[in-house]
Order: C-alpha cells, then sequence, then structure tokens
C-alpha cells in the first residue's frame, strides 16, 4: 500500500514480540459473525496505525458505507499475526471491527503492504502460513481475508507460491471464506511479477476469488483513463490464465486506488475516482476500494496521513465507494 507508512512500520517491526506463536490446526470453525455477503466488494482501507484515524461510527452515518478492509496484518517477528506486528489480535483493532459490525458492517483484514515483518516471508512453508491466516480467520469469524502482496514478498517466486498454497489451504479449510489478492500494477496490467502470481495461481488451482490492483505510483497521467487501462490488462491475464469469459473475468478483478495526492506526485480527484467507479460498475468488477479513509479528508499541501492534499468534501471518496455494490 502507500510508501508513506514505511518507516512507521519499520519501527513497529523493531519492537515486535518474539515469542513463538504456536500453529493452529486448520479448521471451518470460527466465532460466529454477522449474516451478511462478503464484505470485499466495497471496503475502503482505514488504518488504525497511521496519521490520526477516524470514528468509524462517523463515516458509516456520513457515507452509507458499511465495510471496511482493514490495515495490516504483519508478522511479529515470528509465524504469528500482529496488527503492524505489534499488537495483538484482541487488542484496539478489535474493537473497531465490533465498531463496525455494531453499526450492521463487516471488515476484510488487510495482511501485508508495503514494508515490514510479513508473514509470507517470516513463515517457512505453505501450512505454518496457512495457520497464521487462520489464526486472523479464528480470531473475528471472518468472511473475507485481503494478502496485500508487495515488495521482496511479490518478488520473489519462492515466497509468491507460498502465499498462493496458504490461500487455497485456508480456502477449503473454511468454506465460503473469499479471498483477494491486492498488487501493484503498469498502466497497462501486472507486470512480471504479477503475472506469474495469476499464472502461478492457476496451475495449482488456487481458487482466488479476486485480484485487485493497485493504480497509483505507477507514472499515471490520466489517473481514470490510466486506470481503466491497468484494469483492463489485468482482465485479459485472467482470461489467458483461467479460461475465463469476459464477464468472469471482470468479475475477478478489482481497483484499490489512492485519494488526492499520491506518493509519486499523481493526483486522483473525486471525478477521477467517480469515473473509474462508473467503470468498475459497468464491467461487474469484484471489488473497488481505495486507500483510504484516513486521507479522505481535504487538506492544502501534499497531503499524508491525515488528508488527501487537494479541494474534496470529508469522506467525499468513501461515499462513492459506498454507492458500489459489485
Amino acid at each position: 500500500m502507500s510508501k508513506v507508512r514505511k518507516s512507521l512500520l519499520a519501527c513497529a517491526a523493531a519492537t515486535a514480540a518474539l515469542a513463538l506463536g504456536a500453529v493452529p490446526a486448520l479448521s471451518a470453525e470460527a466465532p460466529d459473525a454477522p449474516a451478511a455477503a462478503s464484505p470485499s466488494a466495497a471496503a475502503p482501507y482505514l488504518y488504525n496505525g497511521w496519521g490520526n484515524p477516524p470514528a468509524v461510527s462517523e463515516v458509516m452515518s456520513a457515507t452509507g458505507i458499511k465495510d471496511f478492509t482493514l490495515a495490516f496484518i504483519l508478522s511479529d517477528g515470528t509465524c504469528n499475526p500482529a496488527w503492524d506486528g505489534t499488537r495483538p489480535l484482541d487488542g484496539p483493532d478489535k474493537a473497531t471491527i465490533d465498531e463496525v459490525r455494531a453499526g450492521g458492517g463487516d471488515v476484510i483484514p488487510s495482511i501485508g503492504g508495503w514494508s515490514g515483518n510479513k508473514l509470507g516471508e517470516v513463515c517457512q512453508d505453505a501450512q505454518s502460513l496457512a495457520g497464521a491466516y487462520q489464526k486472523v480467520i479464528d480470531a473475528y469469524g471472518l468472511k473475507a481475508i485481503d494478502i496485500d502482496i508487495e515488495a521482496s514478498e511479490f518478488e520473489t517466486p519462492e515466497v509468491q507460491d507460498r502465499v498462493l498454497e496458504a490461500l487455497k489451504a485456508v480456502k477449503e479449510a473454511n468454506p465460503g471464506l473469499q479471498t483477494v489478492i491486492t498488487m501493484g500494477t503498469t498502466t497497462a496490467g501486472p507486470n512480471e511479477h504479477g503475472q506469474r502470481l495469476i499464472t502461478k495461481a492457476a496451475e495449482i488451482g488456487a481458487d482466488i476469488d479476486v485480484w485487485t490492483q493497485m493504480p497509483f505510483n505507477f507514472g499515471g497521467t490520466d489517473m481514470a483513463a490510466d486506470t481503466i487501462s491497468a484494469t483492463e490488462g489485468l482482465k485479459e491475464q485472467l482470461k489467458s490464465a483461467f479460461g475465463y469469459s469476459d464477464a468472469e473475468a471482470y468479475a475477478h478483478a478489482g481497483i484499490s486506488s489512492m485519494n488526492g495526492n499520491t506518493d509519486s506526485g499523481e493526483v486522483v480527484t473525486p471525478a477521477d475516482f467517480q469515473e473509474m467507479a462508473d467503470y468498475a460498475k459497468e464491467k461487474g468488477l469484484g471489488r473497488f476500494t481505495f486507500w483510504s479513509v484516513n486521507r479522505d479528508r481535504p487538506c492544502d499541501g501534499g497531503g499524508a496521513d491525515s488528508c488527501s492534499g487537494i479541494d474534496q468534501q470529508p469522506w467525499e471518496f468513501t461515499s462513492i465507494v459506498a454507492g458500489f455494490q459489485g
């Protein structure tokens, strides 16, 4: 996800607990969660470990949004999951999940991100990685998980394979669980690492529900047009690898944009984002989201962890996501 959190996560990783966590048995048994459709389709990113996180109840009331992608689950220094690598699964992030569910919504945790200790790299085999994913699933009775695969986790074939095998295992062990992979892109679609990941998933029968690209920090000039071009490239890659029809490929594709000023100087305006949303609705994409609700507020200047750096209405991007049903 956004590189602006890199130094923060590096500090969190340095203070991570080193106690070795036991790997749980994979099981479909989990605590009860609200009966609803998967929360992954329209779920903007919210990050409790960054900037000035807004109150979810305020955002839900103002926009009609129900679901959130909650960032970021990392390794605590071992093959054990923790929020930012430091906060326990039953800590303050659980309170956020409870608040979202009390308002009639749900969450999809994002596992990974740009920096920090990634479970895909720390866990030494697919079985132990699947066990780490299962801990997160069981902790919250989840319907969906998002693997945000970036940097060396994305660029190392051995780690790619481990992540895919682990996702295949947890999907088999948890009937109905939706698996989402989020990755970077070029303006033309997946780069060589993304192409390999998709091809490998097809080869091993990893039934990934939605492949979501992050069309920013990629040399974009017309952010709506470049996002659409990248998504069309993803659609073609999914058709080639899995034998999907156009409609099936679109349903397995997603967009995760960035509101306002990106890390590399691109600008995504509300009008750009609405154009992306209209395209996503027209094509029947499986997921439409953005990084991040923390930044979904106006401010002058570059924008960072608590505002977008552009002229916009508070929660304007979140409101656009709320209008997308997948």
